[in-house]
């Protein structure tokens, strides 16, 4: 099938635009840190969210933070596709690694647990808030797209991890001062439709799938929805379309604490980046 560049980037400009309009994900004066792995994802939120703030009526600052893992021959990539475009759009990035946080890299733990995703989401999102807190952010932007929250509906299905249905959301509230409130721009934009817009426009990407993903139930997820998809086309958006639907569930109150240990915002501490550094260092 022939795309139409011109078509089809106002149907994705469109697609994030509604979202960001729709569900008032930036405000007058906030400002958002973009999460940039140098991956299609992240990159397409970056862009849009670029053009976002020269189309429309409203101040924002926009910044950016790559995460560098230590992923040897693999997060390199990344971090030169992140800023490339942050250099092109003119957006400051800052750059912070596991091995500057914690003095070990997650080449160095990968083996400690049996998927290498769990210390990594752990300490990734721990550094996003951190950095993005520091930074008196008011977001954090990320490049979740509609499979990905697919994925993680039916994974937080299948695990009956009920607390977590109200954050299938393209918006979450500020629960502590300290911990900034994730955004989604991509939320109903198809994975293969981002992967797309980057080879119409020719946006320079990192596109290889990180080396431990293989270990992740997401892999496994994302493998069967895709199969699933190849025999009936349209079954993801309806899987979407339903827990959008159904699973309009009010958040729980949480009270949050800080980390007797690194003064972080938990809901129990230590926090879960101090334990599982801790179980780290002994096995080490």
């Amino acid at each position: 099938m022939k795309i139409e560049p011109e078509q089809f980037n106002e149907y994705v400009k469109n697609n994030v635009f509604n979202t960001l309009n729709n569900y008032n994900l930036i405000e007058d004066q906030d400002k958002v840190m973009i999460g940039v792995s140098g991956g299609k994802d992240s990159i397409l939120t970056l862009h849009m969210l670029h053009q976002y703030q020269q189309e429309v009526d409203i101040d924002f600052e926009i910044k950016a933070v790559c995460i560098d893992e230590g992923i040897c021959g693999y997060r390199e990539q990344g971090i030169n596709s992140a800023k490339e475009n942050c250099k092109n759009l003119d957006i400051p990035l800052v750059i912070h690694s596991f091995k500057d946080e914690w003095g070990y890299s997650l080449d160095e733990i990968h083996d400690l647990y049996k998927s290498t995703c769990m210390p990594c989401g752990v300490y990734r999102r721990y550094l996003l808030n951190k950095i993005s807190d520091m930074y008196h952010c008011d977001k954090i932007a990320t490049g979740h797209n509609m499979d990905d929250e697919i994925q993680s509906f039916l994974m937080t299905f299948a695990r009956n991890d009920q607390n977590k249905f109200p954050k299938f959301m393209p918006a979450l509230n500020r629960i502590h001062k300290n911990m900034v409130p994730r955004i989604k721009p991509l939320w109903q934009l198809p994975e293969k439709d981002v992967g797309i817009w980057c080879v119409v426009n020719n946006i320079p990407i990192h596109d290889e799938e990180c080396p431990y993903s293989v270990t992740s139930l997401r892999s496994d997820v994302k493998l069967y929805l895709n199969k699933l998809e190849e025999k009936e086309k349209g079954i993801k958006k309806n899987i979407f379309d339903s827990f959008k639907e159904t699973f309009k569930l009010p958040p729980k109150e949480v009270e949050l604490t800080n980390c007797e240990l690194c003064g972080q915002s938990t809901a129990k501490s230590p926090c879960k980046a101090c334990v599982m550094t801790e179980e780290i260092k002994e096995k080490l």
